[in-house]
């Protein structure tokens, strides 16, 4: 390849795009009537404000230094305009779009650890900004990568310690997800805990560092959980087969019922058949996590169970053995079965943090590891959705029962009494 064929990073930063400037020049006009809307707001509250001359107390006195801030979209200048308190009282005005020492839009924030996690080494992170937001990117030397690591570190430890006495959840989804630390023998164990609350909404509970997915590992995080104020156990956890969360589950939660994840056990069930089946088992497998009510999946249970037990014993026994906790989802609202038969929650969000492992294979130190995961879940996180049907969260924390994914309408056993005596 010749050299006239190679482009710098550098040189990608200083190609002309005359629709960036356009957007630029847009988005400067639309914050600058943004500030002066803000600060003609403050100043309104304080217009009966006046002195013995009548002269107001509160008012305008142009502008603080211009300042870059680093955007999607590149750098935009800014002029926060400022104000003179003449009373004492020193009122400041605050901008709630660009508050004080703000240099970069929260959207550059969230990318920082994308970048990290999908393969930008700290001392490139210049390099591939000026490529994305353009020349004057600057201002992300390798010192200030490392000092907001250093930052996204605090945050983190400050969200392990985080108070849970007021947070009621009614669905717990539990994965261990390895990533390979650098000077590391064996591969870092993230156990991770998704929980969706009384409201449907999805959050992370719980991300610990464990030793692969022992039992002790697991009870470490849900003992922690509980320290922490979590005392009312969830109402269905969801999990794979391999992990010791199970068992550290009925010691800690011992009222949650269990949901295997289907996904996992599909996976499971097909490794114990040739290539040339896994269409039709799949198939199978199907007709039960798929089936409309649990006397169907029961139907297609045993049909499985029938057919390849004598050739296939392995996979018969393997479905078998979880029978129970496989269907468990039928108690629970049909709106929430495709969230609650898998892991996918989890996996899903996961996949990012995979990806770059596979290709960096031990670059990241332990920490590194654990902080840019918190990162990457905590921006993914904002963009969850709640889950279909979250108005029965609530209900299903009041107690109120499901069978096949209905609703059970409780009947006031008190009132039919009553009935019955009159009619007597």
């Amino acid at each position: 390849m010749s050299d006239n064929n190679v482009i710098n990073l550098n040189d990608l930063g200083k190609i002309s795009d005359p629709l960036t400037d356009l957007l630029k020049e847009g988005a400067q006009k639309l914050l600058s009537a943004a500030l002066e809307a803000e600060i003609s707001s403050m100043l309104a509250q304080y217009s009966d404000d006046k002195d013995d001359s009548g002269k107001q107390q509160v008012v305008r006195n142009g502008y603080l230094p211009q300042r870059q801030v680093q955007t999607g979209i590149g750098n935009v200048s800014v002029q926060v305009p400022r104000i003179r308190d003449r009373s004492g009282q020193n009122i400041q005005f605050h901008s709630s779009l660009i508050p004080p020492y703000l240099r970069r839009s929260k959207s550059i924030e969230e990318l920082l650890p994308v970048l990290y996690l999908k393969g930008i080494s700290t001392g490139d992170f210049s390099d591939a900004l000026v490529s994305l937001l353009g020349k004057k990117a600057s201002g992300l030397s390798a010192n200030s990568i490392c000092r907001l690591k250093a930052c996204w570190k605090g945050e983190h430890e400050t969200w392990q310690k985080r108070d849970l006495s007021l947070k009621r959840y009614v669905y717990f989804w539990a994965d261990g997800v390895y990533i390979q630390a650098r000077g590391e023998a064996d591969k870092q164990c993230l156990l991770v805990i998704v929980g969706a609350d009384e409201l449907g909404r999805k959050e992370v509970v719980a991300i610990g560092d464990g030793y692969r997915e022992s039992s002790q590992s697991w009870r470490e995080v849900l003992l922690d959980l509980k320290q922490r104020g979590l005392n009312v156990a969830p109402k269905l956890a969801i999990g794979d087969g391999a992990m010791g969360f199970w068992a550290a589950l009925r010691e800690v939660y011992s009222t949650t019922k269990m949901q295997r994840c289907w996904v996992h056990k599909t996976m499971n069930l097909l490794n114990c058949f040739p290539k040339s089946m896994h269409e039709k088992v799949k198939e199978n497998i199907h007709n039960i996590s798929m089936a409309e009510n649990k006397k169907a999946a029961e139907k297609a249970f045993d049909y499985f169970i029938d057919c390849y037990q004598d050739k296939y014993p392995k996979a018969a026994a393997c479905l078998e053995k979880d029978r129970d906790s496989l269907l468990s989802f039928f108690d629970f609202p049909a709106k929430h079965w495709v969230s609650i038969r898998s892991t996918n929650v989890i996996e899903s969000v996961f996949a990012t943090v995979k990806l770059r492992t596979a290709k960096t294979r031990g670059c990241l130190s332990r920490t590194t590891g654990f902080t840019m995961v918190f990162k990457l879940i905590m921006s993914a996180q904002k963009r969850w959705k709640k889950l279909n049907g979250s108005h029965h969260c609530a209900e299903i924390i009041e107690g109120v029962n499901f069978k096949d994914g209905i609703k059970i309408e409780q009947t006031n056993d008190k009132t039919n009494d009553e009935n019955l005596k009159e009619s007597a």
